[in-house]
């Protein structure tokens, strides 16, 4: 299991130097995105000099990127706006593919217009499902071409809640690309530490197999997001249960300051 942060934890629009930043606060492994090298996190074309800034900087940091963000909100009420997410999703998956990054992030996204990482009444609508599912039809179809594997990660505010919505969605598409991100701290909201444990032990169980990448993030009792290690995500547990079902992948954390960076390596590296 290789260890990696969100390189947006760190400020700049170099490349080399975010990738740098990475490797100092004792990371092998990102999570990379666009505006980590100027560009929008969803851009309409990336330039050649932008790719091969990225490729150089990863060389000379020897920083894994694990994965490329692509979200876009997939469950977006207006079909205009998917459809212009989707061509997005295009250029972030032909980027991934000559990078050699082997993982696109998706959002399987919400009917809240505004925001695509918030909770709707509408999400657990068919037709919301419906929508997302049409979406990530087209992904993959694209993803496949490439050569290059999908990330959906349950999130109590999008379309894909859970483990089994997760697994649901990997059966009906019926594409070995698409695979499961999986983020402890939202699989709940307000939980007690051993309802968080029991709801996490129960993912990865019904996950195994499918997961491309693990997150660290974490959670209190009433719901706010909290740095690894401060609210009440049984890490240790997590971290066992993961090598337990034979994950190999990084275990990549956000949420936190760059600040906190160095200390979040150190706790999850002890566990590693």
């Amino acid at each position: 299991m290789r260890l990696g942060i969100f390189a947006k934890t760190f400020p700049g629009a170099e490349p080399a130097a975010v990738l740098a930043a990475v490797k100092q606060a004792g990371y092998e492994a990102t999570q990379f995105n666009l505006a980590c090298a100027g560009l929008p996190s969803m851009p309409d074309v990336v330039p050649a000099e932008a790719i091969a800034a990225i490729r150089i900087a990863a060389r000379s940091t020897r920083v894994s990127l694990a994965a490329l963000s692509g979200t876009y909100n997939m469950a977006h009420p207006d079909k205009a706006v998917r459809d212009d997410g989707l061509r997005r999703l295009t250029v972030i998956i032909k980027s991934a593919a000559a990078l050699d990054i082997p993982l696109v992030t998706l959002c399987t996204g919400s009917r809240n217009a505004a925001d695509q990482w918030a909770y709707h009444p509408d999400n657990a609508t068919p037709a919301a499902w419906s929508d997302m599912a049409a979406e990530m039809s087209k992904a993959l179809a694209l993803a496949e071409e490439a050569g290059v594997d999908l990330g959906i990660e349950p999130e109590q505010a999008n379309i894909v809640t859970s483990a089994n919505d997760a697994i649901r969605l990997i059966a009906e598409m019926g594409s070995k690309h698409l695979k499961i991100v999986l983020d402890p701290a939202n699989l709940f909201e307000h939980a007690t530490p051993d309802e968080a444990r029991s709801i996490v032990a129960a993912a990865i169980d019904e996950a195994a197999g499918h997961v491309a990448m693990a997150h660290a993030k974490d959670r209190h009792g009433d719901g706010r997001f909290a740095t690894s290690g401060q609210g009440i995500v049984d890490f240790p547990d997590f971290v066992a249960r993961l090598k337990a079902v034979g994950f190999e992948g990084s275990l990549v954390t956000h949420g936190l300051s760059a600040e906190e960076a160095p200390g979040v390596a150190a706790f999850l590296r002890g566990l590693l």
